[in-house]
């Protein structure tokens, strides 16, 4: 299960319609998550580190697109506080 993230264009954006999504607000900390359906987010601020159960650590922060695969299992590290936009398909 891989984590994909990516810088994206404005176009790409707008073409999801990423600024009608709710948006996640949480401060530094540290918490376990599991993916029960596929995540597609926009950072709007924040730094994280996200490490997943093979010890892989990936990281990410304001302007990234980030989807998380259904059935990831991971560890949340918030460095910096964050808001973002995100949506479950």
């Amino acid at each position: 299960m891989r984590i994909e993230i990516e810088k994206p264009k404005k176009e790409h954006l707008e073409q999801k319609d990423v600024s009608s999504w709710p948006i996640w607000e949480k401060g530094i900390s540290r918490f376990d998550w599991h993916y029960d359906s596929t995540e597609e987010c926009y950072l709007l601020e924040g730094e994280v580190v996200v490490e997943t159960q093979d010890g892989k650590k990936v990281e990410f922060g304001k302007g990234d697109f980030v989807t998380f695969p259904k059935g990831l299992s991971c560890i949340w590290d918030i460095k910096q506080p964050v808001r973002k936009h995100y949506n479950f398909k």
